[in-house]
């Protein structure tokens, strides 16, 4: 069969058809796209039918991939992390601006190293410290950071648990926020995205509590956090912030302008 013949049989859309077509071929999309008349060899099908009917199931192309770019770092991913998505990234915007020259940022629950390495790469001066409770999840991240050399602590761990008496200047987090009951996670990506990395417990703040409760004991004097949360989770996160003794606490909107991360800066004094 012919590269136009597979990917019109393929039921996919053209997009999601040719990432898939270039997985198993090896060939670009602008190749593919340029040489429908180009013949595909048997192994070749056989890969991308696989491929196809895994997506016909709503496997996340992501883990079909195996990997997925986040500002600008290529990452690998598996079903063992959560996928990293677009709106995360200001979690990176609002940290590379803050950590001071040398300075200390904390990631709390890293997953693949998305933040983490995403930060390092933008301030290589900064000292970035990641940590994880799942095993499996570090592997992937320690991985991620090895492919692209760069230099980050990783500890095993339950959020603060493996920084004990330790203070950083910018803490961020991505945590669990979607509620147990919220029907999405019956939809789309999230059906197959580790479970432990979603929900947050009945309202889903219940790890975003946690981080803000302890937080001002892992923060130098006039450190920063910063939180994602889930759509009109905002109000609620501003007030833990505030509740925890937290200034300039406010939340800052992500491209489709739904409230994404919000933050607060340790005052002791």
């Amino acid at each position: 069969m012919t590269v136009g013949e597979v990917l019109a049989a393929s039921g996919l859309a053209p997009s999601e058809a040719r990432l898939l077509l270039s997985a198993a071929s090896g060939l670009s999309r602008a190749t593919l796209a340029a040489h429908p008349e180009a013949p595909l060899d048997d192994v070749v099908t056989g890969t991308f039918r696989a491929l196809t009917s895994r997506r016909a199931r709503g496997e996340p192309i992501a883990y079909l991939l195996g990997k997925r770019e986040f500002y600008g770092v290529t990452l690998k991913v598996s079903p063992d992390v959560l996928i990293p998505r677009p709106e995360t990234e200001l979690l990176v915007d609002f940290s590379i601006e803050r950590i001071p020259k040398h300075g200390s940022l904390l990631d709390l629950g890293t997953g693949s190293g998305a933040i983490a390495l995403a930060i390092r790469q933008q301030r290589p001066d900064a000292r970035v410290t990641a940590v994880e409770q799942s095993a499996a999840s570090l592997r992937v991240a320690r991985e991620n950071a090895g492919h692209h050399q760069l230099q980050v602590e990783f500890l095993a761990g339950d959020w603060f648990e493996p920084v004990p008496g330790r203070r950083f200047d910018v803490i961020v987090a991505n945590p669990p926020y979607v509620a147990e009951t919220d029907p999405h996670l019956g939809q789309g990506d999230l059906r197959f995205e580790p479970r432990a990395a979603l929900v947050g417990g009945a309202d889903g703040l219940d790890a975003i509590r946690l981080i803000v409760r302890r937080a001002n004991s892992h923060l130098v004097a006039n450190g920063w956090i910063a939180i994602e949360h889930g759509m009109g989770q905002d109000a609620e996160v501003r007030r833990l912030l505030l509740e925890a003794g937290l200034e300039s606490v406010a939340s800052q909107p992500d491209l489709a302008g739904i409230a994404r991360i919000s933050v607060g800066k340790y005052n002791p004094d």
